[in-house]
C-alpha cells in the first residue's frame, strides 16, 4: 500500500543570496521536488499556493525579512481587452502562433540570446548557454510547451514557454526581438496566453510574481483584472500606477 506521505513533493530551503530584482536585500527561496508520479497533480496544487515551476521544481520565496513578492495571476475570463491592449493586438495580426514539444531549438536559443543582449545584459540569465537553455526548456515539463510566434516571413519574433495546468496556463518564460519595440511582443504572448485560456475553458493565467519595486516584474499590474495571493486567498490586486506604459 502506498501511503500519501510517500509521494508528497518534499520540501528545501535554499541558501540566502543576493535578491536578483532588489538591490540591497537578501532572497532565499523554498524548493518542492514535483517529479515522479504525482508530478502534474503536485505542480497544480502549488501553483495555486504561489508556487512557480523551474526545471523539475516548484519554488516560492521565503524572505525572512521581505514580501515584496507577490503572486499573481489573470481571470481570464473577466480580462478587459481595453483599447490600448486591442491595439497591440492589431499591430500584431500579422503573427501566427504554434504550440511546440518543449524540444529547444538552435533558432529559439539564438532569438534567447539576442533577447538576452538586447534586454537583459548583466542579468542572472545573460550568460546561459545552449545547454543551459536546453535544460531550462526540456527538463521537468509536464505538459505544455513553446509557444512560438512567427511574422509573415516565417521568422520567429517571440517564444513563450507555457505550462498547462487543470485550470490554466502558467507563463514560465517569454524571450523576443529586441529589435522590434513597437510590437510589444511581451504583452502580445501574454494576450495570446489570455484569449487561448478563453478557447480552452480555463480559468487563469498564471504571471509569477509582481514586484512593485522591481521595474522588470512591475508591469504585470497593467493586465486588469488582476488576483494576487494574500493570507486571505487569491483576491483582486488593484491598479497601483497611472497611465501605464505598454511597451513590454
Amino acid at each position: 500500500m502506498t501511503h500519501p506521505h510517500a509521494t508528497a513533493p518534499r520540501f528545501y530551503y535554499s541558501a540566502p543570496s543576493a535578491c536578483p530584482y532588489i538591490d540591497g536585500r537578501t532572497e532565499r527561496r523554498i524548493f518542492a521536488d514535483i517529479g515522479g508520479p504525482n508530478a502534474t497533480l503536485a505542480y497544480d496544487l502549488l501553483s495555486e499556493a504561489g508556487f512557480r515551476r523551474s526545471l523539475g521544481f516548484a519554488y516560492r520565496p521565503a524572505c525572512p525579512s521581505c514580501s515584496a513578492c507577490v503572486a499573481v495571476r489573470i481571470p481570464a475570463r473577466e480580462f478587459a481587452f481595453t483599447r490600448p491592449w486591442r491595439r497591440i493586438m492589431a499591430r500584431n495580426a500579422d503573427l501566427t502562433a504554434n504550440w511546440r514539444p518543449a524540444r529547444s531549438t538552435d533558432e529559439q536559443f539564438d532569438l534567447f540570446r539576442r533577447y538576452q543582449d538586447g534586454r537583459h545584459t548583466g542579468g542572472d540569465m545573460a550568460s546561459m548557454d545552449r545547454g543551459e537553455f536546453r535544460g531550462m526548456v526540456e527538463i521537468g515539463q509536464i505538459d505544455g510547451g513553446v509557444v512560438e510566434f512567427r511574422d509573415a516571413s516565417g521568422a520567429l519574433v517571440a517564444a513563450s514557454l507555457v505550462d498547462r495546468l487543470s485550470r490554466g496556463l502558467s507563463a514560465v518564460y517569454t524571450f523576443f526581438d529586441p529589435d522590434q519595440p513597437g510590437r510589444s511582443l511581451g504583452s502580445q504572448a501574454i494576450l495570446w496566453m489570455i484569449g487561448h485560456a478563453r478557447d480552452e475553458g480555463l480559468d487563469h493565467v498564471y504571471l509569477g510574481y509582481w514586484i512593485a519595486e522591481s521595474r522588470k516584474m512591475s508591469y504585470k499590474i497593467r493586465f486588469q483584472p488582476l488576483e494576487a495571493l494574500t493570507t486571505d486567498g487569491w483576491r483582486p490586486l488593484a491598479p497601483t500606477v497611472t497611465g501605464p506604459d505598454f511597451a513590454l
